[in-house]
């Protein structure tokens, strides 16, 4: 393997998580006694403790609230439009719990590259179509786009999810190229 010396940001980070706001420091040591390693972004933020709350808030109330999407859909969704963004550090951290979450090695390689091409259903694909369109298009969205959903059974509220998802990680994904984020080693080999 090869030794990266890179900084993991070109802004500072948290080097001394003992230091932090006690509700920050207690996030990140769960996150870090769940996944055994620490994601960069929780450091890079935490240096911006407002920030870091704001952001891991709206993330968990688009990502972890039971809903009519899989999780493994929501994550479908990150990877889908973070590739459309060219954002690495999202496509690679979102693609392994991607393939943790769909039970299915490949898919997350597949949905980066070419999501029209990947194991996913038709449900699936139209999410994905939709998702995009708000990453890389939102200005011509119209009712019109909402067809495909409403057919595989997706409603109003759904369609609000998909947009708000692609939404905040096309935020996501414009924070983590700025800040030229490097994802961690550890991501390249979870769900393998």
């Amino acid at each position: 393997m090869i030794n990266d010396d890179r900084p993991i940001s070109r802004f500072p980070v948290v080097d001394r998580i003992i230091d932090l706001p006690p509700d920050i420091r207690e996030r990140i040591e769960q996150v870090a006694e769940k996944s055994g390693f620490i994601p960069n972004v929780f450091l890079l933020l935490a240096h911006r403790p407002d920030e870091f709350r704001a952001f891991f808030a709206y993330h968990d109330a688009l990502m972890e609230k039971p809903s009519n999407l899989t999780k493994a859909e929501k994550e479908m969704i990150v990877v889908a439009t973070s590739a459309a963004n060219d954002c690495l550090y999202c496509v690679i951290a979102h693609g392994a719990i991607l393939r943790i979450r769909s039970k299915n090695p490949r898919l997350a390689d597949q949905v980066a590259t070419n999501y029209r091409r990947a194991e996913i259903t038709p449900r699936q694909r139209a999410i994905l179509d939709y998702a995009l369109k708000v990453a890389v298009d939102s200005a011509r969205i119209s009712e019109d786009d909402w067809q495909p959903l409403y057919a595989h059974g997706l409603t109003q509220a759904d369609i609000w999810e998909i947009g708000a998802i692609a939404a905040f990680f096309a935020m996501s994904n414009r924070l983590a190229n700025m800040s030229a984020l490097r994802p961690n080693d550890e991501f390249y080999v979870l769900g393998r």
